[in-house]
C-alpha cells in the first residue's frame, strides 16, 4: 500500500469521528442528461463491437472519459467527500449482458484511476479537506438465493463461486487503480454479499494489502426487507463479521420511506452507518421528482436525530441534491458508535437475540 494511500485511509477514519462525511449521488441520472447514443457509448473503440452498448453506464470511462470524470467533477465541487467509482456492473457477471466480460479488469481499473485522477485534483484545490474513492462493487444482475425459475424452485442462474470469482477480478482492479476502500452497495441478496465479502477478503490476503470495508443494503419496498426476506438488523448480523467501518442503505425508497429502516439499522450497528436514498420514489414515467430541499430536509433530520454517520444520494439524485445535504449536516455531530453488550446474535430472515434481556443494557463509544 502506497503511503499516501495510508494517510488518507487513516485521515478518513479520524474524519468519521469527527465529522458526517457525504457520498455522491446518482451516476446514471446525470449519463442521462447527456442523451448520449448508441455511436457515443460505442466510441471508436466499440465502433464495430456486435452487440448493443447503449445503456451501459459503466463503459462510459472507456469511451467517454471526459463525461464521467465532469460528473465526478460536479460531484466535488457540490461537497461530496467521497466518489463512488462508475463500476456498478464492473464484473463479469454483469458485462456479460453486452458481450464485454474481457474487458472487465481494465474497466474497474480505468474507473479506479479516474475517480482517484478527480478526487486527487480536488484536494490539491483545498488541503484541508480530503476526497475518498469508494471502489464500488454492485450486486450484479443475477440471485444466488431465489430461483428465476417458478416451476423449478432449486435452480439456481449463478453460484457463489461464480460470484467469488467475478468480485475478486474486479476488487482487484479497483485496488491496483486507486481506491481507498472496498463498498459492497446496492445489496438485495446477502448470499450475493457474503460472495462479495469473501471475495474481497481473498483479495486483501492474495495481495498483502487490507482496505476499509463498507456494506450498503437495499430494502425493496415497504415491507422493511431486502429482495431476500431480511429485515435491516437481520442483515446486519448476516454481515457483521467483515467489520465494515460503515453499514447502511441504499436506492429502492426514498428517504421518507428509508428512516424508519436506516432508524433501526443505527440502533443496533457498531459500526458507522450509512444513508444514500433515492430523490423519493420513481414516478410513471421512471423517473424522479423530488427536489433537492425535500431530500436534504430528510437527511439533515436523520443527522440532527444521531442516526448517521455517512449521507449521500442514490438515484434520481444531482449535484444540487449533494449540495443541499451537505449543506443540511454540515456541522451536525456524526452518530456516536453504540457499544452493545457481548451475546449471541443469529440471524435469518429475522435476528434472533439470546439472552434477550441482554440488549435492555447500551453504552456509547466516545
Amino acid at each position: 500500500m502506497t503511503a499516501e494511500r495510508n494517510i488518507r485511509i487513516e485521515t478518513l477514519k479520524k474524519s468519521l469521528s469527527e465529522r458526517i462525511l457525504v457520498i455522491d449521488g446518482g451516476m446514471g441520472t446525470m449519463i442521462q442528461t447527456h442523451s448520449l447514443t448508441e455511436a457515443d457509448f460505442r466510441g471508436s473503440r466499440f465502433a464495430g463491437h456486435n452487440h448493443d452498448l447503449r445503456g451501459n453506464g459503466d463503459l462510459l470511462t472507456l469511451t467517454q472519459p471526459d463525461i464521467i470524470g465532469g460528473i465526478h467533477a460536479q460531484y466535488l465541487d457540490a461537497g461530496a467527500d467521497i466518489l463512488l467509482t462508475n463500476t456498478f456492473s464492473g464484473t463479469v457477471v454483469a458485462q456479460a449482458d453486452y458481450a464485454l466480460t474481457d474487458i472487465v479488469t481494465e474497466l474497474n481499473y480505468e474507473s479506479a484511476r479516474l475517480a482517484r485522477r478527480v478526487a486527487d485534483e480536488f484536494t490539491a484545490r483545498t488541503p484541508d479537506k480530503m476526497r475518498w474513492v469508494a471502489g464500488a462493487l454492485g450486486p450484479t444482475n443475477r440471485t444466488a438465493s431465489i430461483s428465476p425459475d417458478v416451476n423449478d424452485p432449486g435452480f439456481r442462474n449463478i453460484h457463489f463461486d461464480e460470484l467469488r470469482a467475478a468480485y475478486g477480478q474486479a476488487t482487484a482492479a479497483l485496488m491496483d487503480g486507486g481506491a481507498d476502500f472496498i463498498l459492497i452497495e446496492t445489496v438485495f441478496d446477502t448470499l450475493n454479499c457474503k460472495a462479495a465479502i469473501f471475495a474481497v477478503e481473498e483479495t486483501f490476503d492474495a495481495k498483502g494489502v487490507r482496505l476499509p470495508v463498507m456494506i450498503s443494503g437495499t430494502i425493496t419496498d415497504l415491507s422493511g426487507r431486502t429482495l431476500t426476506g431480511q429485515t435491516p438488523e437481520a442483515f446486519w448480523y448476516s454481515v457483521r463479521h467483515a467489520q465494515p467501518f460503515a453499514v447502511g442503505l441504499n436506492c429502492a425508497l426514498g428517504a421518507e420511506q428509508m428512516r424508519p429502516h436506516i432508524a433501526e439499522l443505527s440502533r443496533v450497528a457498531e459500526t458507522g452507518v450509512s444513508a444514500y436514498p433515492n430523490a423519493g420514489l420513481p414516478n410513471g414515467f421512471g423517473g424522479y421528482d423530488e427536489t433537492p430541499e425535500t431530500t436534504a430536509a430528510h437527511v439533515g433530520e436523520w443527522a440532527r436525530s444521531g442516526l448517521i454517520n455517512l449521507a449521500g444520494g442514490c438515484c434520481g439524485t444531482t449535484p444540487a441534491h449533494i449540495r443541499a445535504i451537505a449543506q443540511a449536516v454540515a456541522g451536525v455531530p456524526p452518530r456516536k458508535i453504540p457499544v452493545r453488550p457481548k451475546t449471541m446474535r443469529l440471524s435469518g430472515l429475522e435476528p434472533f437475540i439470546f439472552p434477550a434481556a441482554s440488549e435492555k443494557q447500551e453504552e456509547f463509544a466516545e
